[in-house]
């Protein structure tokens, strides 16, 4: 191999420690090539402080010095135990599997509502302005008071797979989850069919299939008993306060592999970006990409808001914020919304565990204070207003 053909390559290490000249188009490239990778890394770093930090902090707080004594006897068992000796089960059977859900469902927030701006070419696009998340609680609902109905003594079943307790509940909620939030998605592409149908539009049909599952929700809370509703209406303000390791188990495959399916659009999408017509040009099946992609994002919405209720404007703000940073690439763009995604539903459930501690509020009202205000805010600017 020349020389020549060796300048043409760049390594990671060589594009974040090498000055750049940016008067050249290689250069600018590479300029923006390592914003982006910058960016990404620094959201991973500050998602794992912010990991270790939630998991320290709550009703007992937990020196980090022990919390580091925690995980690290996991591996290697002859390090100094924690000063303390219930600290390790706080740790490892109640903050560790609620982080790992708080982590799974930012991701998958944060990674759909980036898919589906793109997909629809909506800046005001997300799970939660397209109904998917009432839909998908709709359907958590109806397992909750339908589920005995339907199964019967079956739905309290509970099995073990090694030391990690199941129940048969969890799998019928995702089910119906997935189903009614896969409603609201085919409705939405049945709206979306006529191409002059404005943006706008597509906003006012989420809003009003939301409404409709609305109804639902309050329908299934007054014909339900009273742990019945109690445990809908925890849903629908949206709590991680039942996490487990048996939820976590079953959401990190569907994450994973939703995940892993959906950046290997991230090239088709960024030709579906410059316009159906262009994409169409450039070989992309844009009618399949986009119900593949619709369904592979409402999938692993769905499952994740099954166990979690509503947690809105995730997927609104995290998209947007990264965009501003670092573009339109969807090969960053994806995994820094997913990132972006964790640090923020990992903070907000930081501070609702932290202000009224012992307690603590339902994690849906933060985020309906700061989406609400983040969207106002998108509205009301003339750039982005301008997109609607």
């Amino acid at each position: 191999m020349g020389d020549d053909e060796k300048g043409d390559k760049i390594s990671l290490v060589d594009l974040l420690k090498n000055k750049i000249d940016e008067d050249s188009f290689e250069g600018k490239y590479n300029a923006s090539l390592r914003k982006k990778v910058l960016f990404i890394i620094i959201l991973l770093v500050v998602s794992i402080a912010v990991f270790f930090i939630a998991v320290g902090l709550g009703a007992v707080d937990i020196p980090l010095i022990d919390t580091l004594r925690v995980f690290g006897r996991l591996i290697f068992p002859n390090i100094t135990e924690p000063s303390k000796e219930y600290y390790a089960d706080f740790i490892l059977k109640g903050r560790l599997p609620r982080m790992a859900l708080v982590v799974l469902t930012g991701f998958s927030l944060g990674v759909a509502g980036m898919i589906m701006q793109g997909l629809l070419r909506n800046p005001l696009v997300s799970p939660f302005t397209l109904g998917v998340s009432t839909a998908a609680s709709f359907g958590a609902a109806m397992a909750i008071v339908l589920g005995t109905a339907i199964i019967g003594d079956a739905m309290s079943t509970v099995f073990f797979i090694g030391n990690i307790r199941f129940n048969l509940s969890n799998f019928v909620t995702v089910l119906f989850a997935f189903i009614f939030a896969m409603l609201s998605i085919v409705i939405i592409l049945v709206l979306t069919r006529d191409k002059h149908m404005s943006r706008s539009m597509v906003i006012l049909s989420g809003v009003v299939i939301s409404y409709l599952f609305q109804a639902g929700i309050m329908a299934a809370k007054y014909f339900s008993d009273d742990d019945q509703l109690r445990e809908i209406t925890l849903w629908i303000m949206g709590s991680l306060s039942g996490a487990n390791w048996g939820t976590v188990v079953i959401l990190l495959p569907i994450v994973i592999l939703c995940s892993i399916s959906l950046f290997r659009m991230s090239m088709d999408l960024n030709a579906l970006s410059q316009g159906d017509e262009v994409a169409s040009s450039l070989g992309v099946d844009v009618s399949r990409m986009r119900r593949k992609g619709l369904i592979v994002a409402t999938f692993m919405t769905s499952a994740c808001l099954a166990f979690t209720g509503v947690i809105g404007f995730i997927g609104l703000m995290a998209p947007h914020i990264c965009r501003m940073i670092i573009g339109n690439d969807s090969r960053y763009l994806m995994p820094a919304s997913g990132l972006l995604g964790v640090v923020i539903l990992s903070i907000s459930d930081l501070f609702c565990r932290m202000i009224i501690r012992p307690g603590e509020l339902p994690v849906g009202i933060v985020l309906y204070v700061i989406g609400g205000l983040f969207f106002i805010w998108m509205v009301s600017n003339r750039k982005w207003s301008q997109r609607i």
